[in-house]
C-alpha cells in the first residue's frame, strides 16, 4: 500500500527530471539516488543508460522499484540516508524531492552530508532539492483547497487530497486525506501527516561547506499548478 500512495502523491512529478539528466550528462555514472522511492528518478536515468544505485529506508518501495527495473542497470539498497555504507563511489549523488528535509534537522543533515562526501569520487557532486518556502493553507467548507490526486487500480479508486500546510516552529507540517473506494463500494479514510524541516539554500550550502564539501551553484525548478517550486543546491566533493 505504501508504494501505491507514493506513486499517487509523488510519481507524477516530472519537472525536475531534466535537471537530473543534465547533471548525469555532466558527471557520468554510476549515480546514487537517495530517497529513491519507487524509482521515479532512478528509472528515468537508468533508461538513459546510466548505472544507478537506488537507496531508500523503505524496503517496500524498493521492492516495487526492483520489479520495474527489470533489465536495467539498477541496484537497490535499503538504508538510512544518515548512516549508509556502500562499497563503491559515485561521481554524482542525487537527493530529489525534499528528501533532505525529512532527516531531522541540522544534525541529521550533517550525518547525511558526511555519508555523501565519503561516497563521492574526486570532484563528484551531490545535488539536493529543497522546498524553502511552502504557502500555509487549511481547507474548510468555504475553501476546498487543492484538487486530489486520484488513481484507479484494479477497480479500486485511490484519492489523496492535500488538506493543510502549517508552519510549526522550524518545520512545515503537510496534511493529506487519503480515501480508498473498493470495487464493492467500501470507503476507507485515513489522514497522513509528514513534517519537513524548514531549510533555505544558503543554510544548506553553509552546512555542506562545514562538512567538507564545496559550493558549486544552484538550479531553480519552477512551480506548477500541482507542485511547489524547488531549489537544487549543488555541492562538490
Amino acid at each position: 500500500m505504501r508504494a501505491i500512495w507514493h506513486d499517487i502523491e509523488c510519481g507524477g512529478y516530472v519537472e525536475d527530471l531534466e535537471v537530473w539528466r543534465g547533471l548525469a550528462h555532466r558527471q557520468g555514472g554510476p549515480i546514487l539516488d537517495v530517497g529513491a522511492g519507487t524509482g521515479r528518478v532512478t528509472l528515468d536515468l537508468a533508461r538513459q543508460g546510466y548505472a544507478v544505485t537506488a537507496l531508500d529506508v523503505c524496503g517496500e518501495l524498493l521492492a516495487t522499484l526492483r520489479e520495474r527495473a527489470a533489465g536495467l542497470d539498477v541496484t537497490t539498497v535499503v538504508a538510512d540516508a544518515r548512516s549508509f555504507e556502500l562499497d563503491r563511489r559515485f561521481p554524482l549523488c542525487l537527493v530529489p524531492m525534499q528528501t533532505i528535509q525529512l532527516l531531522g534537522g541540522a544534525e541529521g543533515r550533517g550525518r547525511f552530508l558526511d555519508c555523501a562526501r565519503d561516497h563521492l569520487t574526486a570532484g563528484g557532486l551531490v545535488a539536493i532539492a529543497i522546498a524553502d518556502e511552502l504557502e500555509p493553507f487549511e481547507t474548510s467548507t468555504a475553501t476546498l483547497g487543492p484538487l486530489p490526486d486520484v488513481q484507479e487500480i484494479d477497480g479500486t479508486v485511490y484519492s489523496s487530497r492535500p488538506t493543510a500546510v502549517r508552519i510549526t516552529g522550524d518545520r512545515f507540517v503537510l496534511e493529506r486525506r487519503r480515501e480508498t473506494v473498493t470495487i464493492d463500494g467500501r470507503l476507507d479514510v485515513e489522514d497522513d501527516v509528514i513534517g519537513l524541516d524548514r531549510l533555505d539554500a544558503t543554510t544548506l550550502t553553509a552546512e555542506g561547506i562545514a562538512h567538507g564539501l564545496r559550493a558549486d551553484g544552484r538550479i531553480e525548478i519552477a512551480p506548477t499548478e500541482e507542485y511547489v517550486g524547488s531549489t537544487v543546491v549543488i555541492l562538490r566533493g
